[in-house]
């Protein structure tokens, strides 16, 4: 009872009309491609990614290995109803019925509304299929064993929003697009022992995982740039001295800036709206 894996109704989505347009920008939101594309992929110039997986997501708990998620029926999701997709990103079940780990960020995918589920399904059905064979994971005992996900789970898929209350409409669209769909805090808050978002030190920085330096405390205990300089660095990658964004940041502002201004915008008004949160002591 403790560590099964939570059900999903097979008629989920049900009276819903896809759109894949509409799809294509819930995945430049989420940072599909950033993931999910070969590391060894010859930038596309425009062209659809081939989400054939392969990067290797190195951690406390072992090496993950990014699966093949293009639309090939054996070696990717070809085969997979919209409900088992939206059980995968939503619950982070499998269609045997395992637990993925949590290298997959359905903490906050748990979020996205079913429309959003529907129009991204539809989406990635249309990119290219990829036959390479997804690399089994790198873990060791206990964390081998996928039972005892059911229970952290338990512990860190939590069903509301760090940023709790009533908000403006540009506020909340911001906090859907920063708690659920980009999922700032996978990178921007620090972990507790068990691998979990500390939700007390929202976005207010984390250990690289690079073993490099830090990554940036953004809530305006740190972050004092105004909303208008947010959104040109969410656009451009330029910082208010000029400087640019780099290494994954960078890849940020590559799928940021496919989305409506309006959206960069809504995610700048949310990180002016969440709690101050005074830099962690360096461990």
């Amino acid at each position: 009872m403790l560590t099964a894996p939570a059900p999903l109704e097979a008629s989920y989505g049900a009276g819903l009309t896809a759109d894949p347009d509409a799809g294509a920008l819930v995945f430049a939101a989420g940072g599909c491609a950033s993931c999910h594309t070969a590391p060894t992929a010859e930038p596309s110039d425009g062209g659809p990614p081939v989400l054939s997986g392969g990067l290797a997501i190195v951690s406390d708990f072992g090496t993950f290995h990014v699966p093949n998620i293009s639309p090939d029926p054996d070696a990717g999701i070809g085969s997979w109803t919209l409900a088992q997709f939206a059980r995968a990103v939503t619950q982070g079940v499998s269609p045997e019925g395992a637990h993925y780990y949590p290298a997959f960020p359905y903490t906050a995918y748990h979020h996205l509304a079913p429309q959003d589920l529907v129009d991204l399904h539809a989406f990635m059905m249309t990119l290219p299929a990829s036959a390479t064979a997804s690399v089994s994971h790198d873990v060791g005992f206990p964390f081998n064993v996928r039972r005892g996900l059911g229970v952290w789970k338990k512990l860190y898929l939590h069903e509301d929003y760090v940023l709790a209350g009533e908000h403006t409409p540009e506020v909340s669209r911001g906090r859907y697009l920063a708690e659920a769909l980009s999922h700032c805090a996978e990178c921007h808050t620090s972990r507790g022992p068990l691998g979990g978002l500390n939700r007390s030190q929202w976005l207010a920085g984390a250990p690289n995982p690079s073993g490099k330096g830090r990554i940036p405390n953004i809530t305006p205990a740190a972050l004092d740039w105004s909303e208008a300089d947010l959104v040109e660095y969410f656009t451009s990658g330029f910082t208010p001295d000029y400087d640019s964004a780099g290494g994954e940041m960078a890849e940020v502002v590559r799928n940021l800036v496919q989305l409506p201004q309006s959206d960069r915008a809504a995610i700048a008004a949310y990180l002016k709206a969440v709690p101050p949160v005074p830099n962690a002591p360096a461990e």
